[in-house]
This record gives structure tokens, C-alpha cells and sequence, in this order.
């Protein structure tokens, strides 16, 4: 599933990176490449993250114990933009 998912990642809209990398650290499958791909990806796409896929994305980023300095930083930042935005739940 991870190598299909990296082949098919250029494709993905921001709820399904969300999905794909919050369903692999659900199960606690590191899949190494397959977080890097969806972590180039979600820093093209930032833009149009909603709040609870930036929410799900870092926490699984972060379950998994993935450093992504750079996608953590992007999330900070566009997150900061649009704090006013965000719900309690997400």
C-alpha cells in the first residue's frame, strides 16, 4: 500500500495526504518514503490544507516520531494565518 500510495501521491488532495499519513501512524507503520513524499506534497499544497487535515497530518508526523522540520514549520506558519479559523476539535 505505501509504494502504491508514493507512485499515486502526485495525485492526492490534501484530505487524502491527511488520511494516508494519519492511517499509517494509526496502525504504527513507519513507512520512510512514503512520509517524505507526503511531506513535499503537503508543503506545495499548504495552502488549501483545512485546519483538521493540518491537525492530522502533524499528529501523524509526530506519532511516528518523522522529524519534518521543514513541514512543521509550514503547518506553524499557515496555521498562524488562519488561527481565527480553527474549532476546538481541530
Amino acid at each position: 500500500i505505501a509504494r502504491e500510495s508514493e507512485q499515486l501521491i502526485g495525485s492526492f488532495n490534501t484530505q487524502n495526504l491527511a488520511n494516508t499519513a494519519w492511517a499509517f501512524a494509526a496502525l504504527g507503520t513507519a513507512a520512510p518514503r512514503l512520509f517524505d513524499a507526503i511531506a513535499h506534497a503537503s508543503k506545495q499544497r499548504i495552502g488549501s490544507f483545512k485546519p483538521q487535515n493540518l491537525a492530522n497530518t502533524a499528529w501523524a508526523f509526530a506519532t511516528l516520531g518523522i522529524r519534518a522540520p521543514q513541514l512543521f514549520e509550514a503547518f506553524a506558519q499557515a496555521s498562524e494565518k488562519r488561527l481565527g479559523s480553527f474549532k476546538p476539535q481541530e
